[in-house]
């Protein structure tokens, strides 16, 4: 039957948005590398699983293998693997929200806790390093102290940037029909 998809194959469709979701997550990044710690990665990943529902599975691997190709496979890269799948699984656990309130917070929250997020590895590279769990929970605890401004600066922008972008950015992919997240 050549007009039918199979179960369980992906679409040429769903292949090619979901290149053009990791290029416009990518491309936002790049646009907005001279702000520390101001991104639209979240608000970007934020809306791409409420809009395209498992096609995120495929999108947030994909960034964040790019992300490494282009930068290095270092730490923050291990960091990666694990804090943005944490978001879009927090995103399709409340996708049923459509309050723009709820979506910054919930941005602004992820932005407040990155940097906590990033220490884990840290933790462990502490202990391994001959301090046992508390020189590792000391070396995770002062990493993620040294960056708490930097948190800050990330939680407000991931604030604003949802607040101001959500509503329109979501009538716009209302509008051309990209609300595509049952199929």
């Amino acid at each position: 039957m050549e007009g039918k998809k199979k179960t369980g194959e992906i679409a040429v469709q769903d292949i090619a948005l979901i290149g053009v979701m990791v290029a416009v997550i990518e491309v936002s990044k790049a646009a907005l590398a001279f702000l520390p710690n101001i991104e639209l990665t979240s608000f970007w990943i934020i809306l791409f699983t409420l809009f395209f529902g498992w096609r995120i599975l495929l999108v947030v691997p994909a960034f964040i293998l790019i992300e490494g190709v282009i930068y290095g496979f270092g730490l923050w890269w291990v960091m990666y693997l694990y804090a943005w799948p944490l978001l879009a699984l927090a995103v399709w656990l409340f996708r049923k929200q459509e309050s723009v309130w709820f979506w910054s917070i919930l941005s602004s929250v992820f932005g407040l806790m990155f940097g906590f997020l990033c220490s884990i590895p840290y933790v462990a590279i502490g202990a391994a390093d001959g301090g046992g769990l508390i020189g590792g929970l000391t070396a995770g605890f002062s990493w993620w102290v040294a960056g708490i401004p930097w948190d800050i600066a990330h939680g407000v922008g991931n604030f604003v940037l949802m607040l101001t972008l959500y509503r329109p950015v979501r009538a716009a992919m209302k509008r051309f029909s990209f609300g595509t997240a049952s199929k």
